[in-house]
């Protein structure tokens, strides 16, 4: 039997970790979805303007992995719905500083205590070893090459 005719799909690995990202993905997808309205890339650009402060879209696109159309998207929406306001950069006025509301902030908070219960009971079924060397995996596969 030759190695082609012995690929399986289930065993291999990016589609195991994308069907992995993608359920646990949508389970935490009820969070912010089901309370603010809030689509996968409006709650990361949330989550990054709460956790670090105000930043323009391409610091956002940078340190996500995002690409700029979609934060762009993203951050009309979050306008829209009054969680984050833009200002111009004066220094350079083709960039904008995205600033979280204080409706933007409240959301930050409630849906970071959502992400820290979601996470705790997401790795309940692991031990501490089990947890760390899983954390080691991921980081490993996802540092630059």
């Amino acid at each position: 039997m030759s190695k082609e005719s012995q690929f399986q799909l289930s065993d291999f690995m990016p589609y195991l970790l994308n069907r992995a990202a993608e359920a646990t993905s949508l389970d935490f997808q009820r969070a912010y979805k089901d309370r603010y309205g809030m689509l996968r890339t409006e709650w990361r650009v949330l989550f990054h303007l709460g956790r670090y402060g105000d930043l323009t879209a391409k610091q956002i696109c940078e340190m996500s992995d995002l690409h700029k159309t979609k934060v762009s998207r993203a951050v009309s929406a979050l306008e829209n719905r009054r969680f984050l306001t833009r200002s111009t950069v004066p220094t350079d006025r083709r960039h904008e500083t995205l600033s979280l509301t204080s409706q933007g902030q409240s959301a930050f908070v409630d849906l970071q205590k959502e992400a820290l219960d979601f996470n705790e009971n997401l790795m309940a079924s692991f031990s501490a070893e089990e947890q760390k060397v899983l954390r080691q995996c991921l980081e490993k596969l996802i540092a630059p090459r």
